[in-house]
């Protein structure tokens, strides 16, 4: 997929979780003033979370999606992880306030209008599950770590909605509203573990870690196929938004003119661009016999060699 049309995707995806989630926040506090029901209260707030979310993740993706600058010559690709980030805190912050209000109730439990909140939230379940599938399908397709956030909102929403119509189902069958804040606090806490889950990984990519070992695997598979490149050294992965950071030192016969090596060089970076998508790749050429003979005298050390 070409970087226009990613770019493209993402935002639309973006845009369309936006109107998505404050609709539903719209609906869901009338519910929620109507009903009295603190689980349908959880609901309310966890789509504002959603909504300002969802703006978050719009504006992460177009920032992250900016060419390269004088002062971000590596891009702007940790925005979407900022934004991530950011969309975790505030899940964990709905997921806390939830709580604090179930207890609450627990102490002393209200009355609960089951039924227009019965037929409202099973509607916005149903929608979840399109609206979350559809924004985890652009995530992936487009690896955007701003929309996997967005997308594990929606999908939290999706599971704090059944949650809600089975307090909702168990109050209006035993009369019992103690049924209403008693799920709305382990869905409470199923919420804190889900923004826990998405700080923890967005995390990871600001430290810059390196990439999935499947992917290194891949790179050193074509290293280690292609029959100019005798071996290499300090291979540096890392990610930035949706784009892969690789650095390598590859090791050529000395006897290639500095053309001839700087060519099996592209040709080598063209097939692990052809092999990982949004990479950017720079590759040093090193004489092998020279390097072998460097590392033997002044480190003591046998370099690996390939055949």
């Amino acid at each position: 997929m070409s970087g226009a049309c990613a770019m493209k995707r993402k935002t639309t995806a973006a845009a369309i979780s936006i109107a998505y989630n404050v609709a539903l926040l719209i609906t869901k506090v009338a519910i929620a003033i109507l009903s009295g029901s603190v689980s349908v209260l959880s609901e309310a707030l966890h789509s504002i979370g959603d909504s300002v979310a969802s703006a978050i993740a719009y504006i992460g993706v177009r920032v992250a999606d900016k060419p390269a600058d004088a002062d971000h010559p590596f891009g702007h690709g940790k925005a979407e992880s900022l934004a991530g980030l950011a969309e975790a805190t505030l899940l964990l912050l709905a997921g806390l306030y939830i709580g604090f209000e179930s207890i609450q109730r627990l102490a002393d439990p209200k009355p609960v209008t089951v039924d227009i909140a019965l037929y409202v939230i099973a509607v916005t379940a149903v929608a979840n599950i399109f609206v979350g599938r559809y924004l985890s399908r652009v995530a992936k397709e487009t690896d955007s770590r701003a929309l996997e956030a967005d997308a594990a909102h929606v999908t939290a929403d999706f599971v704090t909605s059944l949650g809600v119509l089975f307090a909702l189902v168990l109050v209006r069958l035993t009369g019992n509203p103690i049924y209403d804040p008693a799920i709305a606090l382990v869905l409470s806490a199923w919420i804190i573990y889900t923004a826990v889950r998405i700080a923890a990984n967005t995390v990871r990519f600001l430290m810059d870690t390196q990439l999935p070992n499947e992917e290194i695997r891949a790179i050193e598979a074509i290293l280690l196929a292609h029959p100019e490149v005798k071996d290499w050294h300090q291979l540096r992965t890392r990610k930035s938004g949706s784009t892969r950071h690789i650095d390598a030192h590859v090791l050529l016969r000395d006897e290639l003119s500095l053309v001839e090596a700087h060519e099996i060089t592209e040709e080598v970076e063209d097939l692990i661009r052809a092999k990982l998508p949004g990479v950017s790749i720079s590759l040093h050429m090193e004489p092998f016999g020279r390097e072998v003979t460097h590392r033997r005298e002044a480190h003591s050390d046998s370099h690996r060699q390939t055949e």
